[in-house]
């Protein structure tokens, strides 16, 4: 191979590798809440109704609450890709079950009720969660709102609004300090 072969290989090479970029920028493989991606078990109706519920369970107060973060679409990832076929089935009937307590309690769904309805129907199944999770044994699965409680928790504070608007941020820490001192009201750290 000549050396003007070489050059043009490697610009093809090159080249291709910038065409092949921009096409992967213009397709879009940054998620937004726009274009959230239904996986295999849920649909678009499913991560509305989850941001709902996250939005009830961490509301908007002088910082973001949950549906700002996006949770519906973070639970619908981890839940398909990070939880066994059991919880999957466990998770998808808790969110059938919930709406249809839901209706029976307040007439209505769950996304047509008001805030309060939402918040007072949560309160009463946080309830009997706590007690299921309390006489539960170790061979038992964890309670449906239980797993929408802690995914909603995680997914908000891992977000870029939990951990730069509802904690104090430093992208780049300095030094460990293990007696840092805290005054009361002070954002926790999420660094």
């Amino acid at each position: 191979m000549d050396r003007r072969e070489a050059i043009t290989k490697v610009g093809w090479l090159l080249g291709g590798t910038i065409i092949g970029a921009n096409l992967f920028l213009e397709i879009g493989c940054t998620p937004t809440p726009e274009k959230v991606k239904v996986n295999a078990l849920f649909n678009q109706d499913q991560v509305t109704l989850l941001n709902e519920m996250g939005e009830t369970i961490l509301p908007a107060t002088s910082t973001p609450g949950a549906k700002e973060a996006n949770v519906g679409a973070f639970m619908a990832v981890m839940v398909q890709d990070c939880y066994t076929k059991r919880d999957q089935k466990i998770f998808l009937e808790g969110l059938e079950r919930l709406d249809e307590q839901c209706r029976k309690e307040n007439g209505k769904a769950f996304m047509d009720c008001t805030p309060e309805q939402r918040t007072s129907f949560f309160t009463k199944v946080d309830i009997k969660q706590k007690a299921y999770m309390k006489n539960k044994t170790p061979e038992q699965p964890s309670h449906y709102f239980r797993m929408i409680k802690e995914l909603t928790l995680l997914g908000f504070f891992t977000s870029e609004v939990g951990a730069t608007k509802a904690l104090r941020y430093i992208a780049i820490p300095g030094k460990y300090d293990g007696d840092m001192p805290y005054k009361k009201g002070d954002h926790a750290w999420a660094t």
